[in-house]
């Protein structure tokens, strides 16, 4: 019984040390995002950090346009950011989770 138990608990740490391997990889993954007509683009993290803005000239003329752009690339940026990040991190959780019958619907 203790021998199971202390199995877990090992098994539960490489789990935690892989998840946090996994996030910190996750900042080398980077996510490019274009508006529709190329005017703007977004560089981000698979953590969601944002790394880079490329605004075209003509854009600085509108600021409406250019905050409408921004928050629309922004969204669909962190979207896919975001995807990406769980993901990840699912795929690490689910390998270090015992075989529990109905567990593994949760990581799908």
């Amino acid at each position: 019984m203790f021998g199971d138990i202390m199995g877990m608990m090992g098994k539960l740490k490489e789990t935690q040390e892989k998840v946090k391997a996994t996030k910190e990889r996750l900042n080398t993954i980077l996510i490019d995002e274009k508006s529709s007509d190329g005017q703007l683009k977004i560089t981000l993290t698979a953590n969601r950090e944002i790394k880079s803005i490329e605004i075209d000239d003509t854009l600085l003329q509108d600021k409406e346009q250019l905050q409408d752009y921004l928050v629309l690339t922004l969204n669909k940026a962190i979207e896919k950011a975001t995807a990406v990040h769980e993901a990840e991190l699912a795929a690490v959780a689910k390998e270090g989770m015992p075989n529990i019958p109905g567990m593994d619907s949760l990581f799908k």
